[in-house]
């Protein structure tokens, strides 16, 4: 009786090992960046809506305006007070779709039907929502203690967010920038951030280069 409880702690612990391993995963997202961006000498920006769900402005908009004012502030490029005293004109689009369904079958694991939890600085929701950002691979969760001839459907989404720099004084274009990623879920309060810090992470990049960008999680402060 006792080799059976050590290895079923042992069984136990290795199974927790495995989903502390997962519980804290970043958010990947492909982007796409060309750019003549000048050096930061004193110019100055401002943010305006484009489009998606970006049209009209609103207090949503101006939450990740403020962000991508945060993003241009910390690149050395000054705030303006209106587009006509600004030097560049960032215009911000982002949306996201309705989502297609899936359905793959897993012939050798099992999943858990709930999926791992995912953590990110933009927000959390836990494994009773599912909210995890698989990126651009195999999105089930294997585990080594399946079964055989699992098929699954889940409804994935598809986000975008643009990034479009023009020099307002000729309106030449300064930098055209692209980040998209593929979720479960559809919430912009949680995908837009994450896109964001994804298109200004290494801003602005190599012109002409598509790289894949994954957005660590917060880490957590311990007390």
């Amino acid at each position: 009786m006792m080799r059976i409880n050590k290895i079923g702690a042992a069984i136990l612990l290795g199974v927790s090992a495995l989903g502390l391993s997962a519980c804290a995963t970043g958010f990947p997202a492909k982007v796409s960046r060309y750019q003549a961006m000048p050096a930061p000498q004193g110019q100055s920006f401002y943010v305006v809506p484009g489009m998606g769900e970006a049209q009209g402005g609103g207090l949503e908009f101006q939450r990740y305006a403020n962000m991508v004012t945060n993003a241009m502030v910390a690149q050395g490029y000054q705030p303006a007070t209106s587009p006509q005293a600004a030097t560049m004109i960032v215009q911000l689009s982002y949306d996201v779709d309705n989502g297609r369904t899936r359905i793959v079958e897993e012939p050798f694991a099992y999943h858990d039907p709930l999926g791992p939890p995912y953590f990110s600085r933009w927000g959390y929701y836990g494994r009773y929502h599912s909210p995890f950002y698989y990126g651009w691979s195999d999105p089930f969760w294997y585990s080594p203690f399946g079964y055989r001839g699992s098929v699954r459907s889940y409804t994935e989404y598809r986000s975008e967010l643009d990034v479009d720099i023009r020099r307002r004084a000729d309106n030449a274009s300064l930098f055209e920038g692209k980040a998209v990623a593929r979720s479960t879920n559809d919430n912009l309060g949680v995908l837009v951030p994450n896109l964001i810090t994804a298109m200004f992470t290494g801003f602005p990049g190599r012109s002409g280069e598509v790289v894949r960008i994954t957005v660590p999680p917060e880490q957590k402060v311990k007390g």
